[in-house]
């Protein structure tokens, strides 16, 4: 049966499990958040951020979940070059 945008039910559950991403939510530097996102873009599909408070330095990065682990261990390697300063 097709749905009113000529997507099948099946394909539309598809769809659904593809578009699932998990969220990590971080602080970091607030002069840093350019840098974050550029290495981000190099790693094409990694995750998409968001910054919430730029003054602050809170961004919110969206992930597959199967490669959790390629992003912790990313941010863990580049984490003293975005570690927010606390004077």
């Amino acid at each position: 049966m097709v749905n009113g945008i000529g997507i099948n039910k099946a394909m539309a559950a598809d769809v659904a499990k593809q578009t699932q991403c998990s969220v990590l939510r971080i602080e970091i530097s607030p002069e840093r958040i350019h840098f974050l996102k550029f290495i981000l873009e190099g790693y094409d599909g990694l995750a998409l951020q968001s910054t919430i408070d730029a003054g602050q330095g809170i961004v919110e990065l969206r992930y597959p979940p199967e490669i959790e682990c390629d992003l912790k261990e990313l941010l863990h390697s580049i984490g003293p070059q975005i570690v927010k300063n606390i004077a």
